[in-house]
C-alpha cells in the first residue's frame, strides 16, 4: 500500500515516446532495469569515487557508491509508503553523468566546457538516458518516464526559480535545457518525495562509505574520528559494548552504528513533517516549497563537521592532490586534442562529429565522449595518445 503523496505507477505521466504497459513490471520498474542494463551504469564500476580506479580493490567504485544509494533508498522509501521502485530507480541513474576521476574530472569538464554551454553531472545523466544510450530501435535514449527523468533533473531540489540551487545562476546547462524543452521537467518545484530520497541517501552512503574508505587508506584513523561528533560516540558505545574487540570489527561496528543514525534519523524527520503537513498527493510534495526528506538540524550540524573534517584530511590530502593534478592534466590534454582533432574518435561517433555544425556542436559531441570515459580507460587513452606510461594495474 503506498502513501497518498507517493508516485502512483498508474498515475505516471508516461513516456516521451508511448510504449505499450508490462504485463508484469510496473512502468518504474522498468524505468530501474533499463537503467541497470545500460551502457553507462556498467562503466560505473571503472569510475572513481574518492580513489582513482586502480589504486585499490576494497576502495569504492561510482557503481559500489551507486548500489549502496539504492540500498539505503529502498530502505528509507519503504518505510514512508513510497514508491521503492522510483526511488530506487532515481538512486540507480543519480551518478550516470560522472566523468572519469570523480569531482575532478567534473572541474575539469566545467572549465573546459565554459564557453560551450557548461557541463553538469545531473544534466549528463540526462543526456545519457534521453540521448546517448543507442540500442532500442523506436528512440533514442531509455525512453524513461517523466517521474524518473524529473528525479534525476532535481533530486538536489529546484533548478529554477526562487528555490533554486545558485549555482546555475539562472543558466541551465545545455543538456539540462534540451531536455526541459523537449518535455517540461517542472525545474522550478522540488521534486517527488522518492526522488528526495534518492538525494539523502547520496548524503548517507557517501559519509558512511568515505569515513571507511578514508580509514583503510590510512589518511586518518579511528582515534581521530573519536574527538568528532557523530563518529567518537559510535565507537565509545562500540568500546563499552564490546570491550578489547579487535580493531576492523570495532571499526566495522562503530560506523554501522553511524549508518544506522543517519537513516533512523531521516525517518524520524520525514514523519514527522509529513504527520505536520499532511500532503494529500505527490504534487503537494513538489509544492511545499521545502524539503520533507532531510536530516534533522542537530544531526545536519554535527555532520558539517564530519565532512569538515574529511575535506582537509582525505578529499584535500597530499597524495589525493597530487593525484588530482595529474588526473586533471589527462582531461585538460585530451579534450582539446580532440577537438583538434575529431578523426581520433572512434568509428562509432564519427556520425556525431559529421552532424556537428560549429564549434559549440563539436565540443559537446567531445564532451560526450570524454565523460563517458572510465578511469582506466581514459588513463590508457592518454598513454596511447601522448606517449606515457599508465600506473600498474591499469
Amino acid at each position: 500500500m503506498l502513501a497518498p503523496y507517493a508516485c502512483q505507477p498508474d498515475a505516471s505521466r508516461g513516456r516521451l515516446w508511448p510504449e505499450r504497459l508490462s504485463s508484469f513490471r510496473s512502468p518504474y520498474q522498468r524505468d530501474r532495469d533499463r537503467i541497470i542494463h545500460s551502457s553507462a551504469f556498467r562503466r560505473l564500476k571503472h569510475k572513481t569515487q574518492v580513489f582513482v580506479e586502480h589504486e585499490g580493490d576494497y576502495y569504492r567504485t561510482r557503481l559500489t557508491h551507486t548500489i549502496e544509494v539504492a540500498q539505503v533508498a529502498r530502505t528509507i522509501a519503504g518505510v514512508l509508503g513510497l514508491n521503492t521502485d522510483l526511488a530506487e530507480a532515481v538512486a540507480l541513474a543519480h551518478d550516470l553523468g560522472h566523468t572519469p576521476f570523480g569531482h575532478t574530472g567534473e572541474d575539469a569538464m566545467e572549465r573546459l566546457m565554459a564557453p560551450y554551454g557548461g557541463f553538469d553531472h545531473n544534466a549528463q545523466a540526462l543526456r545519457i538516458v534521453t540521448r546517448l544510450e543507442r540500442h532500442y530501435a523506436d528512440f533514442d535514449g531509455l525512453n524513461l518516464t517523466w517521474e524518473t527523468l524529473e528525479g534525476i533533473a532535481k533530486h538536489n531540489g529546484p533548478v529554477t526559480g526562487p528555490n533554486a540551487d545558485a549555482k546555475h545562476e539562472g543558466v541551465l546547462p545545455y543538456a539540462l535545457a534540451e531536455v526541459n524543452a523537449q518535455w517540461d521537467l517542472d525545474l522550478h518545484t522540488h521534486a517527488s518525495a522518492e526522488a528526495q530520497v534518492a538525494a539523502i541517501a547520496d548524503d548517507v552512503a557517501y559519509s558512511h562509505h568515505d569515513l571507511h574508505d578514508g580509514l583503510r587508506s590510512g589518511l586518518f584513523s579511528e582515534d581521530d574520528l573519536m574527538q568528532l561528533p557523530v563518529t567518537g560516540p559510535a565507537f565509545e558505545e562500540v568500546d563499552r559494548t564490546y570491550p578489547g574487540l579487535d580493531k576492523m570489527r570495532r571499526r566495522h561496528e562503530a560506523l554501522r552504528r553511524v549508518f544506522g543514525r543517519m537513516v533512523e534519523d531521516v525517518i524520524a524527520v520525514a514523519q514527522n513533517r509529513l504527520t505536520s503537513a499532511q500532503p494529500k498527493s505527490v504534487d503537494d510534495i513538489r509544492e511545499m516549497g521545502t524539503t520533507v526528506i532531510r536530516f534533522s538540524k542537530p544531526l545536519y550540524q554535527e555532520l558539517k563537521a564530519v565532512r569538515s573534517f574529511l575535506f582537509h584530511r582525505m578529499y584535500r590530502a597530499p597524495s589525493v592532490m597530487a593525484v588530482r593534478a595529474e588526473v586533471t592534466r589527462m582531461i585538460d590534454d585530451l579534450f582539446p586534442l580532440f577537438m583538434k582533432q575529431p578523426d581520433l574518435l572512434p568509428q562509432e561517433w564519427q556520425g556525431d562529429v559529421q552532424a556537428a555544425t560549429d564549434e559549440t556542436a563539436l565540443a559537446r559531441v567531445v564532451a560526450d565522449y570524454v565523460a563517458g570515459m572510465t578511469d582506466r580507460f581514459a588513463i590508457q587513452e592518454h598513454a596511447r595518445l601522448f606517449g606515457t606510461t599508465p600506473p600498474p594495474g591499469t
